[in-house]
């Protein structure tokens, strides 16, 4: 049950002025049984050596093992399209069909499960990027390019497919494309990773609902401080404790440690779905 206090803070947001946004990290999709790949299930082999996800997903090693990053991400994308869309998903894509363009999603996510939930393309900026997409490696045009559907390893032993050295090309210059998701040894954008765009919205924003995101980078950390800095209230919504939880508390929000599927549809229903 949300407290009465908070069911009372959303009757009134509910009829009020400014953005609901919705910030979601990897806590919701693990709900859908998409692990985090910083565990046992993130480690990639290459001859004889285990990397760890902080080194696979990166730019440099790209440059290096350009195929193993690939097939790492194919792997990746097979896990993502095996899983569903949950109950906090789903009540995202509801808050959306009630607020209209009142309503954003900010996702860390790469796996697609908001835009499957219902979620739409326009009202949700995906500021790591798609897995279901790539772009041109050399930077050619701004683009990308959505991958074919299917095109995926079901298992970490699977061999890349044999047409990828023609798919994974760039229609406009023929080079090596790249997935479009943003690396450890990248910085946000406004081009790929809409870095500006999340920022305005915050300064638009009445009511930030933080789920899943455990603070570790630094443009969902902005996006707090800048709704925390106008009086916006944040809503913390987290199994574990996080930077968000504390500085909702510290701001007049809320904390509310639990699952997304769990508390989510009431708080939907608490603004008025």
């Amino acid at each position: 049950m949300l407290p009465s206090e908070l069911k009372t803070v959303l009757a009134k947001i509910a009829v009020g002025e400014g953005l609901i946004t919705a910030l979601t990290g990897a806590g919701i999709s693990a709900e859908s049984g998409i692990p985090t790949f910083r565990g046992k299930e993130g480690y990639w082999t290459i001859g004889s050596t285990e990397y760890h996800p902080q080194a696979m997903a990166t730019f440099a090693m790209f440059r290096e093992q350009p195929m193993e990053v690939w097939r790492w991400y194919l792997y990746r994308r097979g896990v993502c399209h095996r899983a569903e869309p949950n109950a906090g998903h789903l009540a995202l894509a509801a808050l959306e069909a009630i607020f209209d363009d009142r309503f954003l999603l900010i996702t860390q996510n790469v796996d697609g499960l908001h835009l499957r939930a219902g979620n739409s393309l326009r009202r949700t900026y995906q500021i790591h990027g798609n897995i279901d997409f790539m772009r041109c490696a050399d930077a050619c045009t701004d683009e990308i390019f959505l991958l074919p559907a299917g095109f995926w390893l079901k298992t970490k032993d699977d061999p890349l497919p044999q047409n990828v050295e023609s798919v994974l090309r760039c229609p406009r210059c023929g080079g090596i494309t790249r997935p479009h998701v943003l690396w450890f040894d990248e910085y946000y954008d406004e081009t790929n990773y809409r870095f500006n765009s999340s920022l305005r919205a915050a300064d638009r924003t009445a009511l930030l609902l933080v789920v899943g995101s455990s603070g570790a980078t630094n443009l969902p950390l902005q996006v707090a401080g800048l709704v925390g800095g106008h009086g916006g209230v944040i809503v913390d919504v987290n199994v574990q404790p996080n930077p968000f939880s504390e500085y909702a508390e510290d701001t007049g929000g809320f904390s509310l440690q639990s699952s997304a599927s769990s508390v989510l549809p009431e708080i939907v229903s608490a603004l008025g779905g």
